[in-house]
């Protein structure tokens, strides 16, 4: 690991949105659906690990307490999102809000059902790291996707704008010409676990 790359995973701490409830999956919880014989949320958090966060904070909603009991999550810290059938929006203000006073420059997050996009691209966007201005986006084939970092300069600017189900898409359309786009259609795949036939993703 170069400097530069050990300085990011200190201070850049992985944010993982798991508290969607899976309203186009019946009512089954994203983060407990099941991906290489572990829970999603679970094989997430790896993900985030393996690239280099050593901080993860993951936000729960539904079915918070099954989850926990279900996922080894140790060492994590888990963020509870009560408001979490308003969207995904709520998560990401929770999980920004849960980073106040831990020292994190920069949150690098990433979505609980997107299997295909593993510790690679991850690493990528977490290498883009500068200081606690960057913005810097994965991008598939020059279009921007997850996951996202954002350095902590701003955060109130994407929480003030975090509502239903955008997260933080109207603060990426305002500061556009800021965003650091990294290439990483070669080494993942964005698709998102959202309906019965997204089910066969899953491995």
């Amino acid at each position: 690991m170069t400097h530069k790359e050990d300085r990011a995973a200190d201070q850049v701490t992985g944010l993982l949105l798991a508290a969607g409830g899976g309203r186009r999956l019946g009512g089954r919880p994203k983060a407990l659906l099941e991906h290489r014989g572990r829970p999603l949320v679970e094989h997430a958090v790896g993900v985030l690990r393996t690239a280099g966060c050593a901080r993860v904070h993951v936000v729960l909603g539904a079915a918070a307490d099954t989850v926990r009991e279900r996922a080894r999550l140790e060492g994590c810290v888990i963020v509870p999102n009560p408001e979490w059938e308003q969207g995904m929006g709520t998560s990401l203000r929770a999980g920004l809000g849960s980073l106040a006073g831990t020292g994190a420059r920069a949150a690098l997050v990433l979505l609980v059902d997107q299997p295909g996009i593993g510790p690679r691209a991850v690493a990528r966007v977490l290498a883009a790291h500068e200081d606690a201005s960057s913005l810097v986006c994965a991008a598939y084939d020059g279009v921007r996707g997850h996951p996202v970092l954002f350095g902590a300069a701003h955060w109130a600017g994407i929480a003030a704008t975090a509502t239903g189900d955008r997260g933080a898409r109207a603060y990426l359309k305002e500061h556009e010409e800021a965003i650091t786009l990294v290439e990483c259609g070669d080494v993942a795949r964005p698709f998102d676990i959202d309906t019965p036939q997204d089910l066969a993703h899953l491995e």
